[in-house]
């Protein structure tokens, strides 16, 4: 067998991370078996590397081997493509069909994005792995496969199971090998190598001269969180590689192609074991950071409008003190303090006899994940005029996702 560096090379892998080499390392282990294989990783992190070690260090390497990206086919066409069809199953069906399963009959098959699987389509995916057994749409004719099957994905399965949007017989039958793939922002002695192997490509794809970064912006680079994992890096080094004339280039001028540019976050801490507070995702993590500061806010109300109502009548001096602090606030949080009385536009006499109340003071706006996504859906609709297409790409979503949320969301389209 060979050792990690040759298989580094020979799969064009970058890095020497512990949480990289130990995946490659898994995946090693498990292939000369037939057992089934999750893959996990946030999206870019290159997750389509390792099925491809697997089969290629599998019995079956000389075998078909067929990738499949769930979440690119829209789901009234997903058990056709994966289990095949007979004529007349639908409108559409001119002949018989060999799906993915049946083509691919001692090899391997990698379903990439397999958190995507409608449920029904999941129940029947069970049944392939549990019996090797499938049935085309249409027939009644119980066949047999003989696949080895990787799946990968970037949804958070569990969480997902928990939420009755994935089968969890179907999961544990999946997870037998779990290999894990770290993300971009826990290799930050990787992103360098990569980034000088992506330039020294596209210099040699586009004829040119290949960039260099200055000290300043190999830190720049490793501070960057990179939502976006190694597909996003590869992007900047491409961009730069052609927009830039100088060859050598600076923190400033990278800075320009990191959007919303910003250090590395301190990790969170103090999670429960059992996820009370899971924040797995990009989005959940902001979420976090803008209530958090919501609550600063509103407590800073309360202090104030507390001190406003337990001042003494006859204290000019800090009445006007508390003024221009009110009058600051209003002038930095606008929006923050609209709904409430300005005190700066009542009377001393009205604001010591009605005073605002703390309780009435504080609005805290509603934590719920599911809430706050239907809220950004309305809204991406809304600004493309109820296209789902280009609503979906606003959101970064497959439309056939945008599509199953509008159901579950009980959204009007």
């Amino acid at each position: 067998m060979e050792d990690l560096q040759a298989i580094k090379q020979r799969f064009e892998i970058i890095g020497n991370a512990p949480g990289l080499n130990r995946a490659i390392d898994i995946a090693m282990q498990v292939a000369p078996t037939d057992l089934s294989v999750l893959i996990t990783g946030e999206s870019g992190v290159g997750k389509e590397v390792f099925p491809r070690i697997i089969h290629a260090f599998s019995a079956r390497k000389h075998a078909t081997y067929i990738a499949v990206n769930c979440g690119a086919i829209p789901e009234g066409t997903i058990d056709s493509e994966l289990f095949g069809h007979e004529k007349g199953a639908f409108t559409g069906a001119v002949s018989d069909r060999k799906g993915y399963f049946e083509v691919t009959d001692g090899g391997t098959i990698f379903l990439d994005e397999v958190g995507e699987l409608p449920l029904p389509t999941q129940a029947r995916l069970l049944r392939v792995l549990e019996s090797g057994e499938f049935i085309r749409v249409g027939s009644s004719k119980v066949q047999k496969t003989n696949v080895r099957v990787i799946a990968a994905t970037n949804v958070n399965i569990p969480e997902a199971v928990k939420n009755g949007k994935f089968r969890e017989d179907l999961y544990y039958r999946l997870n037998t090998i779990p290999i894990a793939i770290p993300p971009l922002r826990e290799r930050q002695e990787d992103i360098p190598l990569l980034f000088r192997k992506f330039a020294a490509d596209f210099a040699e794809k586009y004829r040119m001269p290949a960039i260099r970064l200055t000290e300043e912006a190999v830190e720049v680079l490793k501070t960057f969180r990179w939502p976006g994992n190694v597909r996003q890096l590869k992007n900047v080094a491409e961009q730069i590689s052609i927009i830039e004339q100088e060859r050598s280039v600076d923190a400033l001028t990278l800075k320009k192609y990191l959007p919303l540019h910003e250090p590395m976050l301190p990790a969170l801490t103090g999670v429960h074991e059992q996820g009370e507070a899971n924040f797995a995702s990009e989005r959940e993590i902001l979420y976090k950071i803008l209530f958090d500061m919501r609550k600063d806010v509103n407590d800073l109300k309360q202090l104030v409008y507390s001190l406003m109502q337990n001042a003494p009548a006859q204290q000019p001096p800090q009445e006007a003190s508390t003024s221009l602090v009110l009058r600051k606030m209003y002038e930095e949080h606008p929006t923050e303090l609209a709904s409430f009385t300005s005190p700066l536009q009542a009377s001393p006499h009205s604001r010591l006899e009605d005073p605002i109340q703390p309780d009435d003071a504080v609005i805290e706006e509603s934590l719920s994940i599911e809430e706050n996504e239907k809220d950004l859906i309305i809204k991406a609709l809304k600004k493309n005029h109820n296209k789902r297409k280009l609503a979906a790409k606003d959101l970064k979503i497959s439309e056939r996702t945008l599509y199953r949320k509008l159901k579950e969301y009980h959204i009007d389209n």
